[in-house]
C-alpha cells in the first residue's frame, strides 16, 4: 500500500471525515485531498503527527507495505499531540456528538470544540479561549449565555471591559439591566449611567434620574460635593419607579434603591 492509501484507510477506519483530520494538523481539507490522492505528501512535523494520532511506525507510513503499530505511542487514544509550540488533547469520549473534552491551543488559528473546549478559538458548552463561544464562556472575546472576557456578548449574564447582555457588568455595560462606569440600559447604575427607565449615577440621564448631575422626567438630586446617593431616600426612588413602571421586577427595584439610603 502506498502512503495516500494508507492515510485515506486510517482515516476511514478511524470514523474520521477529511475536515475532522485537517483540524488536528492544522491544515486545509484540500491538503488532506491531495495526500489521499497521492497529488503531495506532508511535512516532516505533519508526518510525525498522523503517526501519533493513528499509533503507527512513520517508517511504514512512507514504506511500502502494511502499517506497524507503535508501541511506543502511549497516547495513540485518545488524541494527544505535543509538539513546539502546539498542544492538543481529545478525549475520547463523545457526548452530544463532540469530544467530553477538547484543547487546543499554539500559535495560529487553533479551533476547539467539545463538552469542555480549550483554544484560541473555542466553542462548547463550557469555553475557555482567546474567542470563546458557548453556554459558559471566559475569553479575550466571549460570546454565550454567560459569558466573561474583555469583550463579553451574552444573552443572560455578560462581564467584561466591555458587556452587552441582558445583565451586564464592565466598565462600559449596555444591556438592561446594567451596572458599569459608563452603564447603558433600562435600568442603569453607573459613573455615567444612561437608561431609558431609572438611572442612577455620578451623571445620570433617565425618565428616573438619580444622581449629582440628573436629567429627567423625575429627578432625585444629591447636593453634596462628591456623590453621595446614601444621602438620597431609597423609599421616594422605590415609590417614583413603581408609579411610572409598576410592572418593574421586584429584584430590580430592591436592587437599585440598594445603592441609596432610608
Amino acid at each position: 500500500m502506498k502512503f495516500s492509501e494508507k492515510l485515506q484507510k486510517m482515516r476511514k477506519d478511524k470514523g474520521l471525515s477529511q475536515e475532522a483530520l485537517s483540524e488536528m494538523l492544522d491544515v486545509s481539507r484540500q491538503a488532506i485531498s491531495k495526500w489521499e490522492s497521492g497529488q503531495s505528501y506532508p511535512e516532516t512535523d505533519n508526518l510525525i503527527t498522523i503517526s501519533e494520532i493513528f499509533g503507527v511506525t512513520i517508517d511504514s507510513l512512507l514504506k511500502d507495505g502494511e502499517l506497524q503499530t507503535d508501541n511506543r505511542n502511549i497516547y495513540a487514544e485518545p488524541f494527544w499531540v505535543s509538539r513546539g509550540r502546539i498542544f492538543e488533547y481529545k478525549s475520547k469520549r463523545i457526548v452530544f456528538g463532540m469530544p467530553l473534552v477538547h484543547v487546543n491551543i499554539g500559535w495560529g488559528v487553533k479551533k476547539a470544540r467539545g463538552v469542555l473546549a480549550i483554544g484560541n478559538i473555542a466553542t462548547g458548552f463550557f469555553s475557555i479561549g482567546l474567542i470563546a463561544k458557548g453556554l459558559l464562556s471566559i475569553g479575550l472575546l466571549s460570546l454565550g449565555v454567560i459569558g466573561v472576557g474583555c469583550l463579553s456578548l451574552a444573552l443572560l449574564l455578560a462581564v467584561g471591559a466591555v458587556s452587552f447582555g441582558t445583565f451586564s457588568l464592565g466598565a462600559v455595560a449596555i444591556g438592561i439591566i446594567t451596572l458599569g462606569a459608563v452603564s447603558i440600559g433600562m435600568y442603569s447604575v453607573g459613573a455615567v449611567a444612561v437608561a431609558s427607565h431609572v438611572a442612577i449615577g455620578d451623571h445620570a440621564h433617565g425618565h428616573i434620574a438619580v444622581g449629582r448631575v440628573v436629567d429627567g422626567a423625575r429627578e432625585f438630586i444629591d447636593t453634596s460635593a462628591r456623590l453621595n446617593l446614601r444621602a438620597i431616600s431609597g423609599a421616594e426612588v422605590r415609590q417614583a419607579i413603581l408609579e411610572e413602571f409598576p410592572g418593574t421586577w421586584n429584584g430590580v427595584v430592591r436592587w437599585l434603591v440598594g445603592f441609596l439610603g432610608k
